[in-house]
């Protein structure tokens, strides 16, 4: 009874994700167009060769490495800063945890075209506002700088995704014995103390599940990107998952374009495995971090 209560999500997996993961690979290890996709031709470890000696792959992997580890920090951050307001008693707090949701149950495509709006150095409010305070980078389109680029797609994304955070921490913090709380303001200790000893404690598995799922999802974010700058200007913004789709649909090149989709699924594995040994040592010295 057990393997066939199992079997259907098997299925499901192995058709659906280890299949075309597998196919995946194989195709990673050819030279084959999508003009004519039956006809590959084995190259072996040509493909990432050429890879790793090409300045703008390499230049995309940092790319997305930065624009990971940015919107993982910053929505983890203020998802559990938000989520703290939250948690603490005031009128209206129900209306407050429905309206933080918007951003993210908000289409990407919304998200980007007002993004594009916002983002505008002629008509944008994002450039008065910058002007209205002197600065010089309010008349520039940020959206088509080389500099503000990343920048401009990390303020959209971090917006967007940062309520999903709020309301899993949110959820976390309602199991936090309320007893434990007062006993530690009885004791003397302050707000910092007693999020350190009686919160933190409680929440950080959620928290460090959060950062897991945050930053696979970061690595493998794809329309937000492409719809602000589809990777530019000059490979800017040009994540693995952006550089994915332009080798294998816009170069026609879905040998090259399987590889660099491996390289992406070799750094969501590292992470994983990363994830796993760090809460197994947590788990072994008993919580503590």
């Amino acid at each position: 009874m057990p393997y066939l209560l199992v079997l259907p999500a098997t299925l499901y997996l192995t058709i659906f994700q280890i299949f075309p993961l597998l196919q995946e690979l194989w195709l990673s290890f050819t030279a084959t167009s999508l003009l004519s996709a039956s006809q590959s031709e084995w190259v072996g470890l040509s493909n990432y060769k050429d890879l790793f000696s090409d300045p703008d792959f390499r230049k995309s992997i940092g790319v997305t490495l930065i624009y990971t580890v940015v919107c993982v920090i910053s929505a983890i951050s203020l998802g559990l800063l938000s989520a703290l307001l939250l948690d603490a008693p005031f009128r209206g707090r129900g209306f407050a945890r429905a309206a933080i949701t918007i951003p993210w149950a908000a289409p990407p495509v919304a998200v980007a075209l007002i993004s594009i709006w916002i983002y505008n150095a002629q008509y944008g409010v994002f450039g008065h506002v910058l002007r209205f305070f002197g600065l010089k980078s309010g008349s520039v389109n940020w959206l088509d700088s080389i500099d503000y680029a990343l920048p401009a797609v990390l303020i959209t994304t971090v917006w967007q995704i940062f309520p999903f955070a709020s309301v899993v921490l949110l959820a976390a913090l309602q199991g936090v014995p309320q007893e434990q709380r007062e006993a530690a303001i009885i004791d003397g200790a302050d707000r910092l103390s007693v999020f350190k000893a009686v919160v933190w404690p409680t929440i950080q598995p959620s928290v460090m599940l959060l950062a897991l799922f945050s930053t696979i999802w970061s690595l493998r974010r794809f329309d937000l990107i492409w719809l602000l700058t589809q990777g530019g200007p000059v490979g800017a913004t040009n994540t693995l998952v952006i550089d994915v789709y332009r080798r294998a649909f816009v170069n026609q090149q879905l040998g090259q374009g399987a590889a660099v989709g491996m390289v992406g699924v070799a750094l969501a594995l590292l992470v994983t495995v990363v994830y796993f040994r760090y809460t197994s040592r947590v788990a072994k010295a008993g919580g503590r971090t």
